[in-house]
């Protein structure tokens, strides 16, 4: 049985969802624009040229993906994945810890946190974690 979460408790959970995807969307598709200080920003992080499409792709994928309220679990493990990956990467190039390494941190903590918000599903799945 679906209980009703209150008007602002929702909105809450798009704004921070929102937030998320947004920021997402636009990181992947400047990716696949790749205009000059994407491509000089990603090679300085130690990858090469042709693989910043395919980031970009995984990202709007992921994104889509936590947009869409039947998939948005998924969505938010990829994401996670992603972020994972995020946090790797800044550490390997030892960049500053509450600006870049921790603002992968910052959006899953907005992406799980919209998604308890608003899905059921979630909530019971960690308030059934003893």
């Amino acid at each position: 049985m679906a209980k009703t979460i209150s008007r602002t408790r929702l909105w809450v959970a798009r704004i921070m969802s929102w937030l998320v995807i947004l920021f997402m969307l636009f990181d992947g598709v400047f990716k696949l624009i790749q205009p000059a200080p994407v491509v000089e920003g990603t090679l300085v992080l130690g990858f090469a040229q042709h693989h910043i499409a395919l980031l970009g792709i995984l990202a709007i994928i992921s994104t889509v993906l936590y947009a869409l309220p039947r998939t948005a679990v998924l969505g938010a493990i990829l994401l996670t994945g992603y972020f994972g990956g995020v946090i790797a990467t800044q550490v390997r190039v030892d960049a500053p810890l509450l600006t870049h390494t921790l603002f992968a941190v910052y959006l899953a903590i907005l992406a799980w946190g919209g998604l308890w918000l608003r899905d059921e599903r979630v909530r019971n799945l960690f308030s059934s974690v003893d």
